[in-house]
């Protein structure tokens, strides 16, 4: 059954929300998650940058950031205002997430690039989920550029491809399966 545009949905409170409320609410949310992933992948080219994969890691910080930035110039031209708190909640969650224990009283620990690797997985996956219902979206509204979330897809493929590829090499590290 089609909706008409601006038609309202019924919440769990009994609320009326909008479907542009509803975007708005998914869209800040994937900005929260671009966010997290921002934060992640600084920290991770801090502690890499001089490492085997430290040049792939910063070409996918400075792609992330981009898509970071991209993502609140649709929102922008989608009329979404940006709700500062989901940002600053998700930067203050990736910092807390740093205080968990890692085995190890001093330093990083060996596993520690291997769940950062899977956290940035995580994230660029998460961000195509939000680049094709975008692109879904596009398909009804001309505010949305089919070309460029077409690209932001295949550069999410690419990079979770990179990370899979930077995480199974660390992976046979830290266990000891590298051949």
């Amino acid at each position: 059954m089609a909706r008409r545009a601006g038609a309202t949905r019924t919440g769990t409170a009994g609320k009326t929300r909008s479907e542009a409320d509803l975007l708005g609410i998914y869209l800040n949310d994937h900005l929260a998650g671009l966010t997290v992933a921002v934060e992640l992948a600084r920290r991770v080219v801090g502690s890499h940058r001089d490492s085997d994969i430290g040049a792939a890691l910063e070409r996918l910080t400075a792609e992330i950031v981009g898509d970071r930035a991209t993502l609140r110039d649709m929102m922008a031209a989608l009329g979404v205002p940006v709700r500062r708190y989901k940002a600053y909640g998700a930067w203050m969650g990736e910092k807390v997430g740093r205080l968990k224990p890692n085995g190890y009283l001093r330093g990083r620990s060996p596993l520690s690039i291997v769940v950062e690797l899977e956290g940035l997985r995580l994230a660029v996956e998460h961000a195509a989920l939000g680049w094709r219902t975008l692109r879904e979206l596009a398909q009804h509204d001309g505010r949305l550029d089919l070309a460029r979330l077409d690209g932001l897809l295949d550069r999410g493929r690419r990079q979770a491809d990179t990370l899979e590829e930077l995480r199974a090499r660390k992976v046979a590290e830290v266990f000891g399966t590298a051949t």
